[in-house]
């Protein structure tokens, strides 16, 4: 470890140019075209870090665009797999600088994708290049996979599985430390509903991207006129929400504020478009908004919807609206929905439907349930050692409300990236990762590769 501790260290400048360049590509899911099945730019990542990923001696293989390996050790025995995705999710509002920049302080690396995931890619892929040059043999295959479609539905894993050989065991460095050991089920569902035939006329809400993705912003333009709009303020006022009404040429533009966030982790976010719906009730929009309002609104625990549960290994159930589309042709939204590892989907999805009533048509966009490696787990051993060793920090297993490419692999956990205590800015705008937590992930993952998949070192 001294001698890959100081090649690390030593390359640490060329890391960060490396995830500058993968920062750069805008890769948000697209058009499909031949070979490149997520769109274009996410091609264009994929084969930039293959191409990456074979300077620097490794076996590299692309799968149809759908994904890419990079490897070393024995080929194909006893796979240990690090899963990594290089797809991203819409860049938002609220940057102040260029997300595709890969701008960089003297603390941080900012940009779409720092965090989640190319950040954790380019560190795995220095650990193995770390662990190479110290000649240590090992007696496993390391394979670094890279996925195009983790924000969208996971669809490359399931072409991976198809057409590759998915190891059995692994992690993935998309969440945080400790050893997350316990994903929640994932649940994203698909409303749909009639406009409104009286109350005030709403004519158009755009919100949203994705329905893992918390909306930090939020409007809807409605029919009136000076004194609906002072009413609307005056409204918004008393209810403390945070939401402005103001008179344009199209009508009544009711702006709402919150703070963007990942779905898994709402606590640390604040749902605009569950502020404009409360605002939208008091002023007397009718069905099908009021019952979004209603059952949904500013709550991310699913209270009101019927769905509140929790467990003591997984925690509590958190439901985020994400999208909403309506005007005068309905209502189109969705919900991202992470129930704790003793809840049963199914029913969820049964109650949600009698929340909603008779006028929604309800569809299952995904479904995957929880996902558990046991604590005492060869696997698990290993990486708590391997992050205490480096770190000195507690070992532990934790649950959590994301989901990551571990529920891939019959046995896999989430290790990474983000260490205890610090700010989480996935799906955010001016997402970064911190330059001495970047190194440092390099070399918690080179020992763990020494541990999982190195020779035993002999004497003399």
């Amino acid at each position: 470890m001294e001698r890959i501790t100081q090649w690390i260290d030593e390359h640490r400048d060329e890391m960060i140019q490396t995830l500058r360049r993968w920062l750069s590509y805008p890769s948000v899911k697209g058009e499909a075209e031949e070979g490149a099945p997520f769109g274009r730019e996410v091609k264009r990542t994929l084969d930039a870090a293959l191409a990456d990923g074979r300077d620097m001696g490794f076996a590299v293989q692309d799968h149809e665009g759908y994904a890419g390996d990079i490897s070393m050790g024995p080929a194909g025995v006893d796979t240990l797999g690090i899963l990594t995705h290089l797809d991203i999710v819409p860049v938002g509002d609220g940057w102040t600088v260029d997300p595709f920049a890969g701008v960089t302080d003297e603390e941080r690396i900012i940009g779409r994708g720092a965090i989640d995931d190319k950040g954790p890619a380019v560190a795995a892929l220095y650990a193995m290049k770390a662990v190479l040059e110290s000649g240590r043999p090992l007696k496993r295959e390391v394979r670094l996979i890279l996925g195009c479609d983790e924000e969208s539905g996971m669809g490359d894993m399931a072409y991976y599985k198809q057409h590759a050989d998915m190891p059995r065991e692994g992690f993935s460095p998309d969440a945080t430390y400790p050893v997350i050991n316990t994903e929640k089920g994932l649940l994203a569902l698909r409303l749909k509903a009639e406009p409104a035939e009286n109350g005030i006329e709403v004519k158009r809400i755009a919100v949203g991207e994705r329905h893992n993705v918390i909306p930090g912003k939020a409007s809807a333009l409605i029919e009136g006129d000076k004194a609906l709009c002072e009413h609307i303020n005056g409204l918004a006022k008393e209810m403390l929400v945070s939401a402005e009404a103001e008179m344009t040429g199209e009508g009544i533009l009711l702006s709402a504020r919150g703070v963007a966030g990942h779905a898994s982790m709402p606590e640390s976010a604040k749902n605009a478009l569950g502020e404009l719906l409360l605002v939208l009730r008091a002023v007397g929009a009718e069905e099908p908004l009021k019952t979004l309002a209603d059952v949904i609104g500013a709550e991310y625990d699913g209270d009101s919807l019927g769905i509140l549960c929790m467990d003591k290994t997984s925690g509590a159930l958190t439901c985020n609206l994400g999208v909403l589309r309506y005007d005068d042709t309905g209502l189109y939204a969705e919900i991202d929905i992470r129930y704790p590892l003793l809840c049963n989907g199914g029913q969820i999805i049964r109650t949600v439907k009698a929340a909603l009533g008779e006028n929604f048509i309800v569809e299952t966009m995904s479904f995957k349930g929880p996902h558990h490696v046991l604590p005492n787990s060869k696997l698990v051993n290993a990486l708590l050692d391997a992050y205490h060793t480096q770190t000195g920090r507690p070992r532990e297993c934790v649950a959590i409300g994301g989901g990551t490419y571990a529920r891939c692999l019959e046995e896999g956990v989430a290790f990474g990236a983000l260490f205890p205590g610090e700010a989480e800015t996935a799906h955010q705008a001016d997402e970064h990762i911190r330059i001495d937590t970047f190194v440092q992930n390099a070399k918690i993952f080179a020992r763990a590769i020494l541990l999982l998949a190195g020779e035993e070192e002999t004497e003399g």
